[in-house]
Order: C-alpha cells, then structure tokens, then sequence
C-alpha cells in the first residue's frame, strides 16, 4: 500500500523564519526555487505580502486586504535557488530592521501559455507555472466580464482554488467542501457565500476550472491571478471537519504530519487561522497568525491544535476552532508522509 507520492515535501513547500535588516536580505533555507511565497510579520501589526513568479518579482498582494497589486522595487525582488532576495525597504511588512517574520513558499515548476482557440482547452486564454507533482499551479488572465474556463495545468481535479483581480477586488476561495455554488473570502472573516456569478455553478474538472461574471473573479480588462491545488497523497489535504466544542477537540485525518494548516469556519463569521511547524517546534502548537488580519502573531495556549504523525488534533473548544456542531474547511501541507515509499513512519511531535 502507498502512503504518499513524495518522500520529501520540503522539495515543494517548506516554512523559513527570519530577521528583517532594513536593507538586503538574501533569504535561504529552501531546498527549492520558490514559485509562491508568502511573508507575514510576527511582531508587528502589518500586511500580509504575496509573491509570486507569475506576477514577477517585486509586486505583492495582500490577502488581508482588498487593494491593487503593489509593485515595490526594495520589496522582494528575486527567486533564488534556495529562496529569495529582499531589498532596502525598511517597512513593517517584509524587511524592517529586528522584526521577526514568517514565509511559507511553494514550488510550482513548469511554464506554460496557453492559447485556448488554438489548444482546446478552456475558453480564456492564459499563463502560468504548474507542478504536477505537487498538485500546484499559478494561473495568469486577463479578465472577460462573462462565463468562461481556464486551462490550470494539472492533470488532476483542483480540490481548492484562490482567484484575485489584480485591481482592487475580494479575494475568493473555491474548496470542493463548499462545493461550485458557495464561496469564501480570504480577507474576511464572513461565512459562506451562495452566487452563481463566482463559479457559474460548475465545478473543476482535471483540465480547466470556470469563472463566472463577478468582478472578483473575472474583472473585465483587469488582469487576474489564481493558485491552484490537488491534492497529493502524504503531501497535501484540502479537507473539512465539524467541531465537537470540546478542549479534547476532533481529530483531522490528513495522511501526514503536517508541517503548516490554513483553515476558516464556513457557517460562522471566524478568522482565517495559521499554524506552521517552525514557528512551534513542539505541540502545543500555538502560535497563531490570521490571512484576513494584519495583526501580530497571537501565541494563546488556550486556542492550539497539536500536529500528529497522521493529521492534527483541536485543544480547543474555542469557537474559532472547534465550536459544537461548527462546520471548517482547511488547508495543509506536510512535513512527512505518515509512511515513507520505503516504509519509514513519520512520529508525533
């Protein structure tokens, strides 16, 4: 029996904690070129800052906020080979100097353009970068105003989806939980959302996903991005659960012991929480930043999970988390698949 595609997930996501200098930084620690890197403060009330090579260097968004895309030639301004170079602007939100920060990168991988009349695939043409492997993909479009499908360059079904306008718009969240009717926005901390104009009620299928006719998702003229992700057996897990409002809180199955989760309650008004394996090095993990907010890292053992050999474990019966009947959908990543190709087990923490 498999346990996993990928013996070693730190080739495709990995988590670097460092120290801003005001100046330039060269970030290293990756085992990977990073095609997605998001950078947050731990200490400082500030933006979250999202990167990628589709985009390019040295432009940002912020999943904490609706703005534009900022370009910022002192912000982070390449892609090395084991992670990235941060410029001279001594600003709170990737570089000021003695502020702690946290980045979470992904590997994407393969280029591709994409000519829908030409290829047969979706109606929209687009770019992007895709790693099959990992099950990743970073999608560039310039927006049409209606209905229509985007190639997404994996050979499997997305199970979530992260779309932004690159003018000022929501951030929108497809999950396959949630299913093609519902949305959620990566800003706030609204429930779910029911609106055809999102995904026009269809779901993804192994080569395109569909947009709709909401400004958030397909602004006419404007030019788009969305992160696309399947899941990976012993890598990733785009799954959902229901809290039991209890400090022996539900278990999560996610196949792996997790080395980062994002997750978001969906029929209540929560944050978006964060945990990650190098922040906490040991459960209790605790440490806790929010997508949607741009305060400081929140360190509160009264609302942490533990991250197990074979998924993650609520402490809590806090209703952020874990409140009764409370339905979540969430996101993570591996730090070991539960059982290596070669049999080797991961181990709790």
């Amino acid at each position: 029996m498999a346990y996993t595609t990928i013996d070693k997930p730190s080739d495709y996501f990995n988590t670097v904690l460092y120290t801003g200098n005001g100046g330039t930084n060269n970030i290293t620690g990756l085992d990977f070129q990073p095609d997605w890197v998001w950078i947050k403060s731990r200490n400082d009330s500030a933006n979250h800052n999202l990167f990628d090579v589709v985009r390019g260097a040295t432009k940002y968004l912020k999943s904490n906020a609706t703005n534009a895309e900022t370009t910022d030639s002192t912000s982070l301004t390449s892609f090395n080979s084991n992670g990235f170079t941060l410029g001279s602007n001594d600003d709170q939100d990737v570089n000021k100097n003695n502020d702690t920060y946290v980045s979470w990168s992904w590997k994407a991988g393969t280029s591709f353009t994409n000519d829908a009349s030409g290829t047969g695939i979706g109606s929209i043409d687009s770019t992007g970068s895709a790693s099959d492997t990992s099950g990743f993909s970073i999608i560039s479009w310039s927006g049409t105003g209606s209905t229509g499908t985007l190639k997404h360059g994996l050979s499997t079904t997305p199970s979530m989806i992260i779309t932004k306008s690159r003018g000022s718009s929501a951030w929108c969240v497809y999950n396959k939980h949630l299913g093609n009717t519902n949305v959620l926005f990566l800003d706030t901390v609204a429930a779910t959302s029911a609106h055809i104009a999102y995904w026009n009620n269809t779901s993804p299928t192994s080569s395109v996903f569909t947009v709709g006719s909401d400004d958030a998702v397909n602004h006419s003229g404007n030019n788009m991005i969305a992160y696309c992700f399947a899941e990976k057996k012993g890598y990733s897990k785009f799954g959902s659960y229901t809290g039991n409002g209890n400090a022996d809180g539900t278990f999560v199955y996610t196949g792996f012991k997790p080395a980062w989760v994002m997750g978001k309650k969906t029929d209540g008004a929560e944050d978006w929480f964060m945990f990650d394996n190098k922040r906490d090095a040991f459960n209790l993990t605790q440490k806790k930043l929010r997508a949607n907010s741009n305060a400081a890292e929140n360190d509160n053992s009264s609302k942490g999970i533990d991250f197990l050999a074979q998924g993650f474990k609520l402490r809590t019966s806090n209703g952020e988390f874990n409140g009764s009947g409370g339905n979540w959908i969430y996101m993570a990543f591996a730090e070991n698949p539960f059982v290596s190709s070669t049999g080797v087990p991961a181990t709790a923490r």
